[in-house]
């Protein structure tokens, strides 16, 4: 697929998502790798056009440059975000009890604290990103617990086989103490790699993943 189609094919996919206001978005193309710049209403609206953009097949790598511009009935103050925040996070069966600290300035969320599991971490990032009047938010919460290294690629290996089949074989697994992972390898669309990426973070022990990986679209 050459670039210009791969571009036509996002703009469509950006217009069709209804819960995206495409009209402030740029795109552009060049070897696969595509750029979005420009500007969306909310930060959520910022996410899920990321994520129409790697439903399209063609898409190596992607750009993120959106900016999120609040219109003024959305704007909230971030006293109010800090609260509707630390309600929703408190009431996710999903993150422990008095787990995550909130931070908010100028719209921009800070989550802090320390889990157990990846899991309770990206549920509290996820039970805040659609509140109104946010820009973003920075995750930093930590993962608590911490295995020898020695078995956290073995453990990381048996997930693959377990969960994406045929792709354990061909990714390289690189583990430094302590939980520190890094992915390496082809794949062939978004979907392996996020699948392989779950795999990896769902090994306890497991405090960071870093995601090498490449796709490699194969003409049809």
């Amino acid at each position: 697929m050459n670039d210009m189609q791969l571009r036509q094919d996002i703009v469509e996919e950006l217009d069709f998502e209804p819960g995206i206001d495409a009209r402030g978005i740029g795109v552009s193309v060049t070897d696969g790798v595509v750029t979005l710049n420009g500007h969306v209403p909310s930060y959520s609206q910022k996410i899920d056009a990321e994520k129409a953009v790697w439903r399209i097949k063609g898409v190596k790598a992607l750009a993120q440059e959106l900016e999120v511009r609040l219109p003024e009935h959305a704007k909230v103050n971030d006293d109010e975000i800090a609260t509707r925040a630390a309600r929703i996070i408190a009431w996710n069966v999903g993150v422990p009890a008095d787990a995550i600290h909130v931070k908010v300035s100028h719209g921009w969320i800070t989550l802090s604290g320390t889990v157990d599991w990846h899991f309770q971490r990206f549920a509290a990032e996820a039970a805040v990103r659609r509140l109104t009047g946010i820009h973003g938010v920075f995750n930093n919460v930590e993962i608590k617990q911490a295995l020898k290294s020695d078995n956290v690629r073995e453990k990381i290996k048996d997930a693959l086989r377990r969960h994406v089949e045929g792709e354990a074989s061909r990714i390289r697994i690189d583990v430094k103490s302590p939980g520190d992972v890094t992915l390496e390898g082809d794949v062939g669309d978004y979907e392996e790699r996020r699948a392989i990426e779950r795999a990896a973070w769902s090994v306890p022990g497991v405090r960071a993943v870093h995601d090498n990986l490449h796709i490699q679209w194969h003409a049809s």
